[in-house]
């Protein structure tokens, strides 16, 4: 929902860090390694129920995501550096509620479950409307810089990296926090069921 916004606000701050990232000869899939690295220490701290730690690492984690798609309109995009940023996105995400129910697993096991849950019907019903609109060669005309089709919802990256921070912050309420996100995530996940039927339906096969 708030990625749009984000994305455009930010823009020429990550065009210009990723000009120096260019200068200094560093590639996309390389900065798109480093960030799921940083991802991974984060889920370590999590363990260790270092929170404040781990949420400085979930920070650089998603600055290293927005900075390897600027980075990589500068070089030129590749099938392989989208299919690297999707695919260690999606890791890094479930990542997270998997440490907290490690870290406390009688209180969060149940709630992490739920909302890793929630995340494959999101991810799912995102990746099956983008795999059929590049089938169709349909367009987003929101996210035209984007190597797949980009389906928004009322819960995209912007929001579940808020989510992140405040279970960081906040981590006793760790499972108010997952059910009403995972309920957020159903929510998103009908619509996107929805606008994929309706839009899928009216188009030919």
């Amino acid at each position: 929902m708030l990625d749009r916004y984000l994305l455009e606000k930010s823009k020429k701050v990550r065009e210009v860090v990723a000009g120096k990232f260019q200068q200094m000869g560093l590639k996309a899939d390389q900065v798109t390694w480093l960030g799921f690295m940083l991802g991974m220490c984060a889920l370590l701290l999590i363990v260790s129920h270092a929170y404040y730690w781990a949420l400085l690492f979930i920070i650089l984690n998603r600055l290293a995501d927005t900075l390897d798609g600027a980075l990589a309109r500068l070089n030129g995009p590749t099938d392989r550096g989208a299919f690297l940023d999707i695919t260690l996105d999606f890791l890094f995400y479930s990542s997270v509620p998997l440490g907290f129910a490690i870290a406390d697993p009688v209180n969060n096991a149940l709630p992490a479950t739920v909302l890793i849950y929630s995340f494959i019907g999101t991810g799912c019903s995102f990746l099956a409307f983008a795999v059929i609109a590049e089938k169709r060669g349909i367009a987003s005309s929101t996210y035209p810089s984007k190597g797949f089709y980009y389906l928004g919802g009322l819960t995209e990256s912007s929001e579940t990296v808020l989510l992140f921070l405040l279970m960081c912050l906040f981590p006793e309420q760790f499972f108010w926090l997952a059910y009403g996100f995972a309920a957020l995530c159903v929510i998103t996940t009908m619509t996107r069921i929805s606008a994929g039927i309706t839009l899928f339906s009216s188009q030919s096969k």
